[in-house]
């Protein structure tokens, strides 16, 4: 069992999305962009997603992959693509993970067993 754990603070992401509007394109896919926009506050659930798939880079020890290669879905569901896919097939792993935003902070944790 591995764990992988991130934390963000919401204010970085949306700060870095202004200045860079493509930049979700390329960290979110489009079921998380649109999961993210029919809230109240879109960075905060997009910070969620972006610690989520850190933890889970880090929790299946991943050195190349892809944003779009972990996708978090309601209410944390994980689903996996390219490297990622690759690697919990490989060692037969199955990935959790459990999110968390405050007004400031978002955090996430992975889980691989």
């Amino acid at each position: 069992m591995t764990v992988g754990l991130d934390l963000l603070e919401i204010d970085r992401l949306e700060r870095a999305l202004r200045r860079h509007p493509r930049l979700a394109q390329r960290l979110f896919t489009p079921a998380e962009r649109a999961y993210a926009a029919a809230r109240a506050r879109p960075a905060q659930h997009l910070a969620a997603r972006f610690c989520a798939k850190e933890a889970v880079a880090k929790a299946l020890r991943l050195e190349a992959w892809s944003w779009q290669d972990v996708e978090v879905g309601p209410e944390g569901r994980v689903a996996l693509h390219g490297a990622a896919d690759r690697r919990a097939r490989e060692s037969g792993a199955r990935v959790q993970v459990s999110l968390t935003h405050s007004r400031g902070l978002a955090a996430a944790v992975a889980l691989v067993e």
